[in-house]
């Protein structure tokens, strides 16, 4: 982590001196920090912040990767997707549990969020002496970010608090604050690194805008995250508070389909436009490439998954697509997600990483755990009434428990969430045996069960990672 903490200070400090130039002619000698003049109007933290929210377009993270990151990794380890024999072959031992220190295949991930923190640390750090209008603001965003990052490393390296009795005290993530670029940090327990997060996103909550420009989060959209967070704790009358003060409201049944080619915003909270020249990556090779008959699927939709949905239920025709690939004959249950703009196929669409519809789910949840049946039964239908033309409706007991875990499989498919939700309800992955083509024959996934309490639910710190910083411990079981 030494070395990686090295580059982003020296990257840091080239965006910054081509930050600063334009207002200041003084040369900083070639072998001296230059942070001091990077860091001093409110343009610089404009830009400073920007470039924090550009690491989040990293391959490793939410920008698309073939070796795995935040838009794949949570549905390719869990029970969603089958792996497709088509394809090349791209995360076969993420999706088949078979990982270790020395390939530690989220690494990429690992690092992109450490070099965004590190950003976002430089914000904090240097805008404390600092007066101008958009302090606050700043402050609360690069405050949401370094907890959004740390959040997101967590879930995958270490445990969830809610998924097993010892989850508090074992062993989470390096939660970093400052800018040494030597720091040799060690990981601080799973309650420690959560209890940081909400102190984070706490901060941001009363900080940030209402509203921020497309592509920077707002109050609804920190208020979700610190919503999720809870859940993920425990606190379930918090994660209600939380999703209370979000007042975006989910988006409607006639816009579902919209909001995944681009055609509306309905229901975003937290989204990174992706247009040339400024981006224009292809997320959506991830899950697939190619046109709807020549389709070269990575993976497919589990077929049992995929026939779970209800007719009238319109993120089936959101989420997937039927496609094939005429050369060969075959007949796939595609992803649509990320799959591209209307009448597209490059898969260069919007990267939506908050919605309002989690509020509601999170709350659906939270009120459950508290035993109140009717307020759960009511944010849980505030997503129902959206997404079907004849909602399911009325459940109680255990029934309405698993309505609510089956309606978040549903809105999120695809999508971040569904390893996490698994790990924290401590259930096991149970594929469904079915092969990878539209009528379920083919060829299944090669593993088709993950047990509960696994120590594959808790990804392998690289070796390189270890190898660099003497205080880092990898996780049991590697």
């Amino acid at each position: 982590m030494k070395n990686i903490f090295y580059k982003i200070t020296i990257f840091s400090l080239i965006i910054g001196a081509f930050a600063s130039c334009e207002k200041e002619l003084d040369q900083v000698p070639f072998d001296e920090f230059g942070t001091e003049n990077a860091y001093v109007t409110a343009a610089d933290f404009e830009n400073a912040i920007r470039g924090v929210y550009s690491t989040l377009t990293s391959g490793g993270f939410y920008g698309g990767s073939d070796a795995g990151g935040m838009l794949d990794a949570p549905d390719v380890l869990a029970d969603n997707v089958t792996f497709a024999q088509k394809g090349r072959g791209t995360r076969r031992t993420l999706h088949n549990w078979q990982y270790g220190p020395a390939d530690a295949p989220l690494n990429g991930l690992y690092t992109s969020a450490y070099r965004l923190i590190y950003r976002a640390n430089l914000v904090i750090t240097n805008i404390q002496d600092f007066e101008g209008e958009n302090k606050e603001n700043v402050l609360a965003e690069a405050k949401a970010l370094r907890a959004l990052a740390h959040f997101d490393v967590v879930t995958f390296f270490g445990k969830i608090p809610t998924q097993s009795s010892d989850a508090n005290g074992s062993l989470g993530v390096a939660y970093v604050t400052d800018i040494d670029p030597n720091q040799e940090p060690a990981r601080e327990t799973v309650g420690a690194v959560y209890d940081k997060i909400i102190q984070d996103l706490t901060d941001a909550a009363a900080g940030i805008n209402v509203t921020n420009d497309p592509g920077r989060m707002n109050r609804d959209a920190v208020n979700t995250l610190l919503s999720r967070v809870y859940l993920y704790m425990g606190e379930w009358q918090k994660a209600v508070d939380a999703a209370n003060l979000v007042s975006t409201p989910v988006a409607p049944r006639s816009d579902v389909v919209d909001v995944w080619t681009d055609s509306s915003r309905s229901g975003l909270l937290f989204y990174i436009p992706n247009e040339l020249p400024i981006l224009g990556i292809s997320v959506g090779v991830t899950w697939s490439q190619g046109g709807l008959t020549n389709l070269i699927p990575e993976y497919v939709v589990s077929y049992d998954f995929y026939n779970s949905f209800a007719e009238d239920d319109i993120r089936k025709e959101a989420y997937t697509l039927q496609a094939s690939n005429n050369a060969d004959g075959l007949q796939f249950n595609a992803i649509k997600k990320l799959y591209g703009r209307e009448g597209q196929s490059n898969g260069q669409v919007d990267i939506k990483i908050l919605r309002a519809a989690e509020a509601y789910l999170n709350k659906a949840e939270a009120y459950f755990n508290l035993g109140n049946e009717s307020a759960a039964r009511t944010a849980l239908d505030a997503v129902r009434t959206k997404r079907y033309t004849t909602p399911p409706s009325g459940e109680t007991g255990s029934a309405l428990r698993d309505a609510i875990r089956l309606e978040r499989r549903f809105e999120f498919a695809f999508e971040y969430q569904r390893f996490f939700d698994l790990k924290r309800w401590g259930l096991p992955v149970e594929r469904d045996g079915f092969g990878d083509l539209a009528d379920g024959t083919g060829t299944p996934s090669d593993q088709q069960s993950l047990p509960a309490g696994s120590n594959k639910f808790q990804l392998p710190i690289a070796q390189s990672s270890l190898d660099q910083n003497p205080n880092l411990v990898q996780n049991p079981g590697y």
